[in-house]
């Protein structure tokens, strides 16, 4: 029974930053999604309860935005995915250890400057009239001015810049935990390199590449920085709508409802996306099964 109650006083900040910080707010979003906005002067009201926020959110408009937004989160995961692996696996099991330091300040630079700062950067770098314009049609790449501002790819691009440290950062934590003797033991029986990346190593980092993937697409899907300053009208996201309504229109009714949709979007989206990963290794892991039998 101590024990018990030591641990429950261990968890009890985590548990009250938990509720203060995410059950509570969250609880006031959805409170605010069934009312309406009374006049064009205020913002909320809550007398009459409905769902017609949530009808109005539901538009073609807005469902085009969710799809387009739905596309740049899986894409953009994806590529992060792609880029930060390679580069964490290098860090933790290539690099000497004496430089891994110094490779993980590189990648934390980023971080060092205001994401809204750096996403301004992309957008004078793609500018039509940027000097990577200038540089590929005097290098013959391209006949005209680059035209991928204000583009779903120009957003693409800034949110894999903006997030890739988020997935370098877990997976090369969950590499460097797969120790030398490991890999070598796998080798020792006959496997390849690529077995023993395949078969020893993604196993074991699994966790750190289910952290990385859940820390790159929950808060791109709620990125509308990236998409107001390097989006324009094509590249228009959920997140942007959402601050709009809350910021510009004055709206907290819509904009609300709109939010506990995008929350819910993430939430069956990640569902989604276990169960696939789930019955993708239903074969992997059948064939790790080690069957015992009668040695008469």
């Amino acid at each position: 029974m101590r024990k018990l109650r030591i641990r429950f006083g261990l968890a009890l900040p985590a548990w009250v930053w938990l509720l203060v910080f995410f059950v509570v707010p969250i609880g006031v979003v959805v409170w605010y999604s069934f009312g309406y906005k009374p006049s064009i002067f205020a913002t909320n009201a809550n007398d009459k309860l409905s769902f017609d926020r949530y009808v109005e959110a539901l538009s073609p408009t807005f469902f085009a935005t969710f799809q387009n937004t739905l596309w740049v989160g899986i894409a953009g995961t994806a590529l992060c995915l792609l880029i930060g692996a390679p580069v964490a696996y290098w860090i933790a099991v290539k690099c000497a250890p004496s430089r891994r330091g110094m490779f993980l300040a590189l990648v934390m630079v980023p971080f060092w400057t205001n994401f809204l700062v750096r996403t301004i950067g992309w957008q004078i770098i793609l500018a039509p009239e940027g000097w990577l314009s200038h540089a590929l049609q005097f290098l013959g790449v391209i006949p005209g001015p680059l035209g991928i501002l204000n583009t779903r790819g120009a957003v693409l691009l800034g949110v894999v810049y903006n997030y890739l440290p988020l997935m370098i950062l877990p997976l090369f934590v969950a590499f460097d935990r797969v120790s030398g003797p490991l890999r070598e033991a796998s080798k020792d029986l006959g496997a390849g390199s690529w077995q023993t990346f395949f078969r020893v190593t993604i196993p074991l980092a699994q966790p750190g590449i289910i952290a990385g993937v859940l820390l790159v697409y929950i808060p791109l899907m709620g990125d509308y920085i990236t998409a107001t300053v390097l989006g324009g009208a094509k590249g228009n996201m959920v997140g942007q709508i959402v601050a709009s309504q809350f910021q510009t229109a004055q709206n907290w009714a819509l904009g609300s409802a709109m939010a506990v949709l995008l929350i819910l979007t993430i939430a069956l989206s990640i569902g989604v996306m276990a169960a696939i990963g789930w019955l993708v290794t239903i074969p992997i892991r059948r064939s790790y099964r080690l069957t015992l039998e009668d040695a008469r």
